[in-house]
């Protein structure tokens, strides 16, 4: 990757940010407000941004109640922030208002290896361990192999069961080949709770890496008791050539400072956007480098192997509980193969590139790609969390 440098920031405004019917969705937003120096869980209202904090003090605390929609879209309020200010607001800076990530207690859970596309850009990953000059000849060896093997197996069944018997016998198998047609999805920590940046923010890549890509997905917003109560947008940053070293490396690949970006609002279910929407939905891409580079991409629910309430059911249940609920990243269709830079490279960030993850429904989640060592640092955790609420006299 360039060296990192100073790159003009996006321009956002509530049309480039908000769903296509926002004045009929229920928006969920959190908003960093210098004049209590914390976060406020806040009702977006057309281009209104209102406080909820004394409500509902955390927007954990909101998706465990069942009349949450109504909370967000009738609960007087105190402060109204200008959603356009917001937007325009330099990120990280305390003394100005500005938009985070808009979940807070919730543990940041994702699902990997979803969608047959990218399952086999991982099995990719593991055979070049993770160096991408050898991506092009292993990409022929194992679409030749694999190729429609793969399309429209219900993991777990007896016909990915018989694809597997193949695929060992030709010396293909792999540890991502388990868990995209296995009976077991892939369920891990992407972050800290706290810890995601939201729109407008920076998006962190560590340093060490040459062969990455953004992960456009679609993030399940759960109560504590397993049910889905919203979705928003996410970039699971991927880190190809550390995790493709070795599996044991994911938690050095996924999460490091800035790396889990989460917004731009959280939209919760409700007569005109239910789970049946979710599954349906197609997320878009778009990547402008400050070259002038631009890469256009698609992720389409419609073509996940794993139904979204499999992944909760594997995420939460009796063997595993969250009482203040979870997100979880659902994965994502999108891997990038064309060249960026060198032949059979495929393509990598540079620093400066501004990735754009929307969808109608869900509006979008802009971010601009920097060092993970050099974007801000994480400094308030869960205990600054509850001393501010404690201060302000919400809790």
């Amino acid at each position: 990757m360039e060296s990192a440098a100073v790159h003009p920031r996006p321009v956002l405004t509530p049309g480039s940010v908000l769903p296509e019917d926002a004045d009929r969705a229920v928006l969920v937003a959190r908003v960093h407000d210098p004049e209590c120096d914390g976060p406020c869980v806040a009702a977006v209202r057309g281009e209104r941004v209102v406080d909820l904090t004394a409500v509902t003090p955390t927007v954990s605390d909101l998706m465990e109640r069942d009349d949450a929609a109504a909370v967000v879209r009738e609960a007087d309020g105190g402060h109204v922030w200008s959603l356009d200010r917001l937007l325009k607001a330099p990120p990280g800076r305390r003394d100005v208002p500005h938009l985070l990530a808009p979940i807070d207690l919730q543990v940041i859970k994702a699902a990997g290896v979803t969608f047959a596309r990218s399952l086999l850009e991982r099995v990719i990953e593991e055979r070049t361990g993770g160096d991408p000059a050898q991506a092009a000849r292993v990409r022929a060896r194992v679409g030749q192999v694999v190729g429609g093997t793969l399309a429209g197996i219900r993991p777990g069944s007896p016909e990915a069961d018989r694809a597997k018997e193949l695929l060992v016998a030709e010396g293909l198998w792999s540890q991502y080949l388990e868990v995209g047609i296995g009976p077991d999805p892939e369920v891990f920590t992407k972050a800290p709770v706290l810890s995601a940046v939201g729109t407008g923010s920076d998006v962190g890549v560590l340093g060490a890496s040459v062969w990455n890509n953004p992960e456009p997905e679609v993030v399940l917003v759960v109560d504590s008791r397993g049910r889905i109560r919203g979705a928003t947008l996410g970039n699971d940053v991927n880190l190809r050539d550390i995790e493709g070293r070795s599996a044991l490396l994911l938690s050095r690949a996924k999460d490091n400072n800035a790396s889990c970006a989460i917004g731009p609002f959280v939209r919760l279910l409700d007569e005109g956007f239910d789970l049946d929407t979710v599954r349906g939905l197609d997320i878009d891409l778009r990547i402008d480098g400050a070259d002038g580079y631009v890469l256009r991409g698609i992720s389409s629910m419609r073509e996940i192997s794993r139904d979204v309430l499999d992944l909760v059911a594997a995420t939460h249940g009796p063997h595993h509980q969250y009482p203040d609920g979870f997100v979880l990243f659902t994965g994502t269709l999108f891997a990038p193969t064309e060249d960026r830079g060198a032949s059979g490279a495929g393509f990598t960030h540079e620093y400066g590139d501004v990735v754009r993850i929307s969808s109608p429904r869900l509006g979008a989640l802009v971010n601009t790609v920097v060092p993970s060592e050099q974007a801000a640092p994480w400094t308030s955790g869960v205990g600054a969390l509850m001393r501010n609420l404690a201060r302000r006299g919400v809790l």
